[in-house]
């Protein structure tokens, strides 16, 4: 069970690592313009696509829905669309690399350990050898986010600006750095958004929707709150700059297939979602290390993307094992993570005979 969630999630994970490539082949749009169609497509197409094919009665579960319960999934995902809004913009100034590696790691940091602090159940998890390996992960995790940074560091040290610009042409490390850290850290609401949706998809069970996709009507509202920042901004920038043509302009020969590239993009993005909700369902006890996993594999996918795009070209030996050494540490996080939640269903089992005894 546990192994199936983090199989899942590392599908997920390739997904969000994977999903910025498409707009490398944008020729022609402002970053705006590619980033709100990708947004139609990831925030508002794929979320409804997905609940109507597996979610019974799907206007009866959101109807029913308290408004409350609405009005907190659509708040956290408000908060959660800054986070994406300014993650787009860590991709610009900073690449694959690097840009996943800073951001994700306070959005792995607040993701994980906050919802159980909130909870009042992490003391809980002090008391117990697999409570305090899963943190041992979560700490191995962002110990392998700051090795990645360090390699970002070095570069930034050893090329020249021209260097760097040839495969990030907006390439900013100082720029990048706040816009990442800010990301990461508003990115972080997407675990509350999920637990406060939580009545949500007790709904969609009662109504016989699979467990597995149970958090698929969840993330339609959720995800509505993080496009409507998405959608004021990139109007916005469209206005100021004067990027609306880019929707309409058919002269430009690469006109559709900005549209093909954006839509891919943003059908890609989404599906890190839908299999972080799957994998979700499948970690018991422990699915509040679902974040901490998921951001594990993101930033180990989008690491191993960097490298095939040559980000790194240029940069000493030294440089290119220190990024990989953070790749391996992220792996070895992973690992410890899915061994602390493998301790709890041994303990949860040793405490049946117990409890049977005492009937």
């Amino acid at each position: 069970m546990i192994g199936l969630g983090v199989f899942l999630h590392a599908v997920g994970g390739f997904a969000a690592g994977s999903f910025y490539m498409p707009f490398k082949k944008i020729r022609d749009w402002a970053w705006e313009s590619a980033w709100l169609v990708n947004g139609v497509f990831s925030w508002i197409l794929m979320p409804w696509l997905i609940a109507l094919l597996t979610v019974p009665n799907l206007l009866s579960v959101l109807g029913q829905s308290k408004g409350s319960d609405i009005a907190y999934c659509y708040l956290f995902g408000v908060l959660w669309g800054i986070g994406g809004l300014t993650f787009g913009l860590s991709m610009r100034y900073l690449g694959m690399s690097l840009g996943y590696a800073i951001a994700l790691g306070f959005c792995a940091a607040f993701g994980t350990i906050l919802p159980p602090i909130y909870d009042g159940t992490f003391g809980d998890l002090l008391a117990t050898t697999s409570g305090l390996t899963t943190l041992a992960g979560v700490a191995v995790c962002l110990a392998g986010i700051a090795v990645c940074g360090w390699a970002g560091v070095a570069k930034e040290k050893e090329l020249p600006t021209e260097q760097k610009q040839q495969t990030i042409k907006e390439f900013h490390f100082g720029k990048g750095l706040l816009v990442a850290v800010f990301a990461g850290i508003m990115s972080a609401c997407m675990a509350f958004a999920i637990q406060a949706g939580e009545p949500i998809a007790e709904l969609a069970l009662k109504q016989q929707t699979p467990p597995l996709w149970q958090n698929s009507p969840i993330f339609i509202v959720i995800l509505a709150g993080g496009f409507t920042t998405n959608f004021l901004w990139c109007v916005y920038l469209n206005f100021k700059n004067r990027s609306g043509r880019d929707y309409i302009d058919r002269r430009r020969s690469s006109f559709a297939s900005n549209y093909l590239f954006s839509a891919l993009a943003g059908i890609t993005w989404y599906f890190q979602f839908m299999f972080y909700g799957m994998g979700k369902t499948k970690m018991g006890d422990y699915d509040f290390a679902s974040w901490s996993i998921h951001m594990a594999f993101i930033i180990f996918f989008s690491n191993v993307w960097g490298l095939v795009f040559h980000e790194w070209k240029g940069c000493s030996r030294r440089t290119l094992r220190i990024i990989i050494t953070g790749i391996l540490i992220v792996l070895l996080s992973i690992a410890l993570i899915g061994y602390g939640s493998y301790l709890k269903t041994g303990e949860k089992e040793e405490t049946i005979p117990i409890a049977k005894q005492s009937i």
